[in-house]
């Protein structure tokens, strides 16, 4: 087998390209294709072409928050260092994960429930009045705390990026938020995780934040 010569700064376009020529990504707006391309290149799994799904407007809704200085709300340190600082700080974004504050694990310890659920509640409290995308990608628990919330009208938000993995729970508050009437971007069935979270918000904020140039592209 032939070993490639690439340029170390080219690497990941010549990934893209790999991606582009072995992937179908037939019946998705160009939008929805540089999202699964970049969960590809992180994952180097093609079944996403089959398991992402894209709500009515909800690319459209993503952008149009972080054009509006969102919060991104994750349930991970994990999420909370993978996406872009420099892309937040251009767009007048913020991301916050309370799940280790000393308030949020008290209160789980308090009512015998997850810390994901009380970090909802505390972003919640903080953020009511603002732009806010969930990016979850570890715990089912986030997802059905936000599905009750939206049921009860207590939120609205920009966009739930809905991908926890694993086994107990996670294609069950996937499906809740898919039959809520929000935005959301979700891995169906059991895959997903932290990573793909990550892809996904830094998809959205490359279409409007150029890395090479640091200009703002709106």
């Amino acid at each position: 087998m032939k070993i490639e010569n690439v340029n170390p700064a080219d690497i990941e376009k010549r990934s893209m390209e790999i991606i582009e020529s072995e992937a179908d990504f037939t019946g998705f707006s160009d939008s929805e294709r540089l999202i699964l391309k970049r969960i590809i290149h992180t994952t180097a799994d093609f079944d996403y072409i089959k398991n992402i799904r894209f709500s009515e407007n909800a690319v459209e809704s993503g952008l149009n928050a972080l054009k509006s200085n969102a919060v991104i709300v994750t349930d991970t340190k994990m999420i909370l260092s993978g996406i872009s600082k420099p892309a937040l700080k251009a767009l007048g974004c913020e991301v916050h994960c309370f799940v280790s504050d000393p308030d949020v694990v008290a209160d789980a310890k308090k009512y015998n429930t997850t810390r994901a659920i009380q970090a909802i509640h505390k972003a919640v409290d903080e953020f009511r009045d603002r732009n806010i995308i969930f990016a979850v990608g570890n715990a089912p628990t986030a997802l059905i705390c936000l599905h009750e919330l939206i049921l009860s009208e207590e939120i609205n938000p920009a966009l739930i990026i809905g991908v926890p993995v694993g086994f107990v729970n996670v294609v069950q508050s996937k499906n809740l938020i898919m039959s809520d009437k929000i935005p959301y971007i979700v891995s169906e069935g059991r895959k997903g995780g932290s990573t793909v979270a990550v892809s996904i918000c830094n998809a959205l904020l490359y279409q409007l934040y150029d890395r090479k140039t640091g200009e703002v592209l709106l």
